[in-house]
């Protein structure tokens, strides 16, 4: 009976509720902030430039990209897109793209807010937390909401996405390796420990190295599939724009089910509006909170555009897929795909990538966890500890555990919290405006621009330490 309510309700809020909401909130925030992720599009370059570590000891807008990216980067970027692939075709690949490109718009929305709303960590001075628990409570005044919001992430990211991304690297180890799930198991909790109690800054550390391995070596695997298949390339594009308004006669469910699968697989992946990527967005240290909205909007594109593009050029490509056929999908899909084209080493290849994606999403649900934690017990260096090592242990739990029944749950919880931060950051989308107002007429002044905390005191944000954090900068600038 539980596993029929909760087979229910997740088909309710993702297949009824966030398939229509997320497009059409992401498509209000694109039009209000007149194409916002578009017109700011290069600026995360120069954002970025010269922001790879900050000297005096705070978190970088690189280094926070690097975390974030960490998370809506993961196996679903390898499994999920050819689900979508087997069961929406060729066409759910350009859906994907499009609600990933709105979904750009959101996240800019809602990684803003928690910039803005953020406030410094209970331990260490130069570290701050924020996210939609913090802008709900402030923004809103609804700290009952917030309570919500980080009991719903620290139940769906901190227990049950990390035991369940526990068993699918180490079940992979076993299939690729016959290695046994628990010494897989073990290994990863021992890495996965060292990596949490180190902190925020182990977590992001452990991020700035993983990431960029793991996205460059996936990109450039997939660009060595696309240089092989090189000619083939412009009928592919052809066929996935024309798959995605007249799909093939095999795809069961006809236009709906190519939609509703790039749709979800967008969705599902990018994160955009579902309230995980602003507990990291607030960390960064920036001078202004538009600055990470931007920085965090890229990671949108990273992720789908060019990551899950991989995979579905991958797929597409090679002669495993067949359109209708529903018998081989999910990792093996994706897997078979890339022996076909460079042999073995390709199902190697997919095993070591699952682990890198894994485990870095592993550490960012961690990292959300904890934030939530933050929220209710600020600085307390024993509860996080406690809590620290349950997760450990549900990491080696879940290596030998099919907690396929606890992730449905958790993507019922990850439901409801869409649905609440959807609705938060549509009542706070004003002060984003006027946030990229500021900041743009800052820009025609030709400054650099600042948070300039004064014009916003209708907000209540912690504005002592935006005071802090802006002439901390302007005294860098003046010595510079």
């Amino acid at each position: 009976m539980f596993a029929e309510i909760n087979t229910f309700l997740n088909d309710l809020i993702w297949g009824n509720i966030l398939i229509y909401l997320l497009p059409a909130l992401g498509v209000f925030f694109t039009i209000s902030s007149r194409f916002v992720q578009f017109r700011y599009f290069f600026k995360m370059f120069n954002i970025l430039k010269g922001t790879v570590h900050d000297k005096d000891g705070h978190i970088s807008s690189f280094q926070a990209l690097m975390l974030s990216v960490s998370g809506r980067v993961g196996v679903g970027n390898i499994a999920g897109v050819a689900v979508a692939i087997t069961l929406g075709g060729a066409g759910a690949v350009f859906w994907m793209w499009v609600i990933a490109l709105v979904g750009m718009a959101t996240s800019f929305f809602e990684c803003s807010l928690a910039q803005l709303y953020k406030e410094k960590d209970g331990l260490d001075s130069c570290v701050y937390r924020g996210g939609p628990a913090y802008y709900a409570t402030k923004g809103l005044g609804q700290r009952w909401l917030g309570i919500v919001i980080s009991i719903l992430i620290l139940i769906t990211f901190g227990l049950a996405f990390n035991a369940t991304q526990s068993f699918v690297i180490s079940t992979s180890f076993e299939a690729s390796f016959n290695l046994p799930t628990w010494v897989s198991g073990i290994v990863l909790s021992i890495v996965f420990g060292i990596t949490i109690f180190g902190g925020v800054r182990g977590i992001v550390k452990m991020s700035e190295v993983i990431v960029p391995i793991m996205a460059l070596g996936y990109l450039l695997i997939a660009l060595v599939v696309i240089a092989l298949n090189l000619s083939e390339i412009p009928s592919l594009i052809t066929m996935i724009v024309t798959e995605a308004f007249n799909p093939s006669s095999a795809i069961a469910g006809g236009i709906g089910a190519v939609i509703l699968q790039g749709a979800k697989r967008g969705m599902f992946s990018n994160e955009a509006g579902l309230g995980s990527a602003p507990n990291v967005a607030a960390v960064a240290y920036v001078a202004h909170p538009v600055q990470q909205g931007i920085v965090q909007s890229f990671s949108v594109f990273i992720d789908t555009i060019i990551l899950c593009s991989c995979t579905a050029f991958i797929i597409l490509l090679s002669g495993v897929y067949t359109p209708g056929v529903t018998g081989v999908q999910g990792i093996l899909l994706t897997q078979n795909a890339l022996i076909e084209h460079i042999g073995p080493l390709g199902g190697y290849f997919i095993t070591f990538a699952l682990f890198l994606f894994g485990f870095s999403s592993m550490i960012y649900n961690y990292y959300l966890a904890e934030n939530s934690l933050n929220f209710f017990s600020k600085g307390n260096i024993t509860v996080f500890n406690i809590f620290r090592i349950s997760c450990i242990l549900l990491v080696v739990w879940g290596s030998f555990q099919d907690l396929s029944s606890i992730f449905a749950f958790a993507d019922l919880t990850m439901g409801l919290l869409a649905i609440i931060n959807m609705i938060v950051i549509t009542l706070l989308y004003k002060p984003v405006l006027k946030l990229i107002k500021g900041y743009e007429r800052q820009i025609k002044e030709g400054k650099t621009p600042v948070l300039r905390y004064n014009d916003y005191e209708e907000f209540n944000f912690e504005k002592e330490m935006w005071k802090e954090i802006v002439d901390n900068i302007n005294d860098k600038k003046s010595k510079d």
